[in-house]
């Protein structure tokens, strides 16, 4: 799993600590996001963010830093085919950690809720793409949706919503 690249917020929620602590933010989405998808989907083998960083700080030269790759590129739609550099960074890295599918967190964007007047509710919309970083081909997308009364409940609950049927 790539790390996060980018997270917006509505200026209508006030998030502007959030969005302006960026590197504090994007490792903290990071750290739900692997914390929940570890938990809720031990069969898979997971490579956490951190783990990708010293994986590719070991091989400098040869693999990208994840933090700086396009990845956020990937949230379009009409995108099936993973351009270079971006395939060739993704390749490289799956095959440094014993890998080929790769679950790219795309875009993280703070909504307020609609229908609630006060305000309080907040939107975590979250942008996965999954693919083959051999064919450089993207299998599935989505956009996962949560709601709560802070940026950190409801993107737990975007989070959670991939794996619907688990408490």
């Amino acid at each position: 799993m790539t790390p996060l690249a980018l997270v917006a917020a509505e200026d209508t929620i006030h998030l502007d600590a959030i969005v302006a602590d960026r590197r504090s933010t994007l490792d903290k989405c990071d750290s739900i996001i692997a914390a929940l998808l570890t938990t809720r989907a031990p069969e898979v083998s997971w490579v956490a963010p951190p783990e990708l960083r010293h994986v590719a700080r070991r091989a400098p030269g040869i693999a990208a830093d994840p933090d700086q790759m396009g990845t956020p590129f990937l949230r379009a739609a009409n995108v099936i085919d993973v351009p270079d550099p971006l395939r060739y960074q993704l390749r490289t890295l799956m095959g440094l950690v014993g890998g080929r599918y790769v679950l790219v967190p795309a875009g993280l964007v703070f909504r307020r809720t609609a229908g609630r007047p006060d305000g309080r509710s907040v939107t975590a919309e979250v942008s996965f793409v999954l693919l083959d970083s051999r064919i450089g081909k993207i299998g599935w997308r989505t956009i996962a949706r949560g709601e709560g009364d802070d940026p950190w409940t409801a993107l737990t609950r975007a989070v959670k919503s991939l794996t619907p049927g688990l408490p």
